[in-house]
């Protein structure tokens, strides 16, 4: 353990793993991975990636209880109409947990991430 964890025990997952360059770092690697995958590349055609990733990379920071707060569309408007199924969302989930995971950062802060990911399943997958 380092001296700051000593003494802050109450460090965020968003300091533990680097910060903001760390978290751009992860989701750029995530985006090559999504859009490298056949059954996901085509939600992005027309997709404007830059604004994507930034939005992304507040996303997981919020997450990871940074001082960064999401201001893009809300999750369902966002995603409505896409077609997205389980089995697509559980692709993307997995190419995230692929991209930490290339970062080192910790199964325990992985899980967390997963979990709000979890939480936010029925705003993107489609119900019809």
């Amino acid at each position: 353990m380092t001296e700051q964890d000593q003494s802050n025990p109450q460090v965020s997952d968003y300091t533990a793993v680097g910060g903001g360059p760390a978290i751009a770092s992860v989701v750029d690697l995530f985006y090559r991975e999504v859009l490298a995958d056949p059954q996901l590349v085509d939600y992005f055609a027309d997709t404007d990636l830059a604004r994507l990733k930034r939005h992304q990379v507040a996303l997981v920071s919020q997450v990871m209880g940074g001082p960064v707060a999401y201001e893009g569309d809300d999750l369902a408007a966002a995603h409505a109409g896409r077609g997205i199924t389980a089995e697509d969302f559980g692709r993307v989930v997995e190419h995230l947990v692929g991209a930490l995971r290339a970062h080192d950062v910790p199964t325990e802060i992985i899980d967390r991430v997963v979990g709000a990911l979890g939480a936010t399943q029925g705003d993107i997958v489609s119900t019809h």
